[in-house]
């Protein structure tokens, strides 16, 4: 009976073990979520490369876009134009990110040789 009572009691305490790490990993990584779209008229040939913090974090191709949860911090958002990054300028735009939040941005020419992202704002009642 004793060993009935103990093995009992150690699985329900490696249940309760595994609830609380899956619990602390959850709020740890509560964040906001970055939209990243592009352009419809960037150009069927050319890549939207985002990097955020100075890492590449996505290639956006026609008809795709970037969509995550980014940690609530301070953000640098980095686009350019590649394979044309030779004739375009990076862009930077730090994005201050707050939990639950949405931040949406289109990757768009801004006329001359540069990428820039404008943020954009959600539609009354739509969801992404």
């Amino acid at each position: 009976m004793k060993l009935r009572y103990a093995s009992a009691t150690r699985l329900l305490l490696i249940l309760v073990f595994v609830c609380v790490i899956s619990n602390g990993s959850t709020a740890a990584q509560s964040g906001g979520r970055l939209i990243v779209l592009r352009s419809p008229t960037f150009g069927w040939n050319i890549v939207l490369n985002l990097k955020i913090d100075g890492r590449t974090v996505a290639n956006v191709v026609q008809g795709r876009r970037y969509d995550h949860v980014v940690p609530a911090v301070r953000h640098v958002l980095t686009v350019a134009a590649v394979p044309n990054s030779y004739y375009s300028y990076p862009t930077s735009t730090v994005l201050n990110v707050r939990p639950g939040q949405t931040y949406v941005f289109t990757g768009s020419w801004d006329g001359s040789n540069r990428v820039v992202l404008i943020p954009s704002a959600l539609p009354p009642g739509q969801r992404y």
